[in-house]
């Protein structure tokens, strides 16, 4: 059993910054934390900050959690990446995800059918931008390159900057089966959301498959599996899981439409389809209290660690057995040393 990797997430921005990030970013560096990650939704994007706050680190790794694939041609993804890579001496991570059909069709004003085909074809068209090989050629369904049509002057080109590293690591944010073994097929990390060690042989299973067809052997060596973990210590369990409630009430009750929520699915695929059934229908209602105060207790400690601290520390070795690599946490700096110290001693 080894000691889980800490990153720190700064999540998103709502009215503006965070609170705090800044002081934080610069605490998980002192104590020698794997990684920051930022993250964007229909606010504010994922790169700015990273690399405003990351100029202030030098060992760090600066991931993004996640780009998403519809703000950004491959191209522009690509170059980012490789600009960030160079300006921050090889520590960029470039986590990407395909986010959902409200999102991507409702602020971006494009079709989100097919999101693993099209996760494929952008990844592919990053690798080609980064090895730097050849001009870059790329003819898919969703991606032209050079496009045919408009002026007909379309001309294959190879970046003009020469990429620190030509493998930068790419993570895929992905839930559902398919995804995650695509992930394991085409990327070199899986930035899962709601895992829960219970379902730890579900997601082995799926993560097997997409090496197997990667080709690549040992592939699950290398393959590092970042997973946002929220941690609430404090004597009362109860009133700890109240602040990851409303959390969960949000993603599994607003987050999309019914049929059409990625997230329902992952926690009726835990076993609460009742719960997630019961919580959608208050939050489509406007109850949203009353949809976070549904949420038994037992959920929010499958995906979430919560009460006093023997009680999680108890709880961390199902974590430490699971396929997870790196535990990203989030919160203002002076608990992070808390944090440290009830992950990994």
């Amino acid at each position: 059993m080894t000691d889980l990797k800490l990153g720190y997430n700064t999540g998103y921005w709502s009215a503006g910054p965070p609170a705090g990030a800044f002081d934080a970013i610069k605490e998980a560096e002192k104590l020698g934390f794997n990684s920051i990650w930022t993250a964007e939704a229909y606010g504010s994007d994922a790169l700015t900050p990273l690399s405003w706050w990351g100029a202030h680190t030098e060992k760090v790794q600066l991931g993004t959690g996640i780009m998403q694939l519809s703000a950004r041609t491959p191209a522009a993804t690509a170059m980012a990446a490789l600009t960030v890579d160079h300006l921050s001496n090889g520590r960029f991570i470039c986590g990407i995800g395909a986010s959902g059909p409200q999102v991507v069709e409702g602020w971006y004003g494009q079709e989100y059918p097919r999101p693993l085909a099209r996760t494929r074809e952008y990844i592919e068209i990053m690798r080609q931008i980064w090895a730097r090989e050849a001009p870059v050629e790329f003819h898919g369904d969703f991606y032209d390159m050079p496009v045919d049509g408009g002026m007909g002057l379309g001309k294959a080109l190879k970046p003009t900057v020469h990429p620190i590293r030509n493998d930068i690591p790419i993570y895929l944010a992905a839930e559902g089966p398919k995804n995650v073994a695509l992930s394991a097929e085409v990327a070199d990390g899986w930035l899962p959301l709601f895992f829960s060690p219970k379902e730890d042989a579900w997601y082995r299973e799926q993560l097997a498959a997409g090496f197997e067809k990667s080709g690549e052997v040992d592939k699950a060596d290398r393959f590092e599996v970042s997973c946002g973990v929220m941690v609430i210590p404090g004597d009362d369990v109860q009133k700890c899981a109240d602040m990851i409630r409303p959390f969960l009430a949000l993603y599994a009750g607003g987050m999309g439409a019914k049929g059409a929520n990625f997230h329902y699915e992952v926690f009726e695929r835990m076993g609460y389809g009742d719960v997630a059934d019961k919580v959608q229908n208050l939050y489509l209602d406007g109850k949203k209290e009353e949809a976070a105060a549904s949420i038994p207790l037992e959920m929010v400690e499958d995906v979430a660690l919560v009460g006093p601290a023997d009680k999680i520390k108890g709880e961390l070795d199902k974590w430490r057995d699971s396929c997870i690599t790196e535990v990203l946490l989030s919160g203002p700096a002076e608990m992070l040393p808390i944090y440290a110290e009830l992950i990994n001693g």
